[in-house]
């Protein structure tokens, strides 16, 4: 009988498991895009809330980060910069860098910060880590201005920089960033739900990959039998090319970025993957 009447209902709305990991319910996202932009909004208003300067730690802590790497790397270890100003080479490589590592370390979180909110209410899950996208990607908007500024100043100085054409790929670049970013997110959220001391070694991990990646020294400085695993790592070709574009110091390797491209899509889909094989049952475990 409560078949018969399940049949003949007209429902407005009907939530159902989520039958296979390989449907990501990008429907479902859109249709709650409101709530997505009240994530990013909690995101950029609530980090920055209760501080004494604000919004202006936006810029603070790159300048910080970046007159440490001056003094440290720079001057003290004395590690080239091809030729670049320090704070310029150092500036741009911390910018997209952030982007990175803050969509990571952020995504990595978020099913053990938002499990009160999971078993109260429904709403598709993947919302959450796109929010950090987006809430990331506006912080790097702010950082990637005072880059912007700082390297027209030494333009008009007439500083040996060469910006070029390849400027107009760098949304692609910073797709690819992100897109690596969520990627290794979602695997990572969703290995701490059951394992949560992993949180502190995914911390340590990206800390430890930041050497591996040529944010603090240029390629050039490698020596040529050790550059090939530098390229391998797939966040290389993109910090290279990034710096390339604005600088004219790097490089532009269509090959690498191809692999680095190559590699973000299979990263991508195996997070939303397995995010969506975790969610039917992390609440059980979390």
């Amino acid at each position: 009988m409560s078949k018969e009447i399940d049949k003949n209902l007209s429902w407005d709305f009907r939530i159902e498991a989520n039958e296979t990991p390989f449907k990501l319910g990008l429907i479902d996202v859109w249709h709650y895009r409101d709530l997505l932009f009240l994530f990013v909004k909690r995101d950029i208003v609530t980090v920055y809330k209760q501080t004494i300067l604000g919004p202006l730690w936006f810029f603070i802590q790159p300048i910080l980060t970046t007159i440490t790497f001056m003094f440290v790397f720079g001057n003290l270890a004395g590690l080239s910069t091809d030729g670049v100003p320090q704070i310029l080479f150092y500036l741009g490589g911390i910018t997209i860098w952030n982007y990175f590592n803050d969509l990571l370390t952020s995504t990595s979180k978020t099913f053990t910060e938002n499990a009160p909110i999971f078993g109260k209410v429904y709403f598709p899950r993947l919302i959450l880590p796109l929010s950090k996208v987006v809430s990331n990607l506006l912080k790097f908007g702010i950082q990637f201005a005072l880059f912007l500024i700082i390297l027209v100043v030494f333009l008009i100085r007439g500083a040996d920089l060469d910006p070029n054409l390849h400027i107009t790929f760098v949304p692609i670049l910073l797709l690819m960033m992100g897109g690596l970013g969520l990627g290794f997110g979602l695997i990572s959220s969703s290995m701490t739900t059951k394992y949560r001391d992993l949180a502190f070694l995914i911390t340590f991990g990206v800390q430890l990959l930041m050497f591996a990646s040529p944010v603090i020294y240029p390629m050039s400085s490698i020596s040529e039998k050790y550059q090939l695993y530098l390229w391998l790592n797939p966040l290389t070709s993109i910090l290279e090319a990034f710096k390339y574009s604005f600088l004219g110091s790097g490089y532009f390797d269509w090959f690498w970025l191809g692999y680095s491209g190559v590699f973000m899509l299979i990263i991508l889909a195996f997070g939303a993957f397995i995010f969506n094989k975790i969610e039917k049952s992390f609440i059980d475990t979390v």
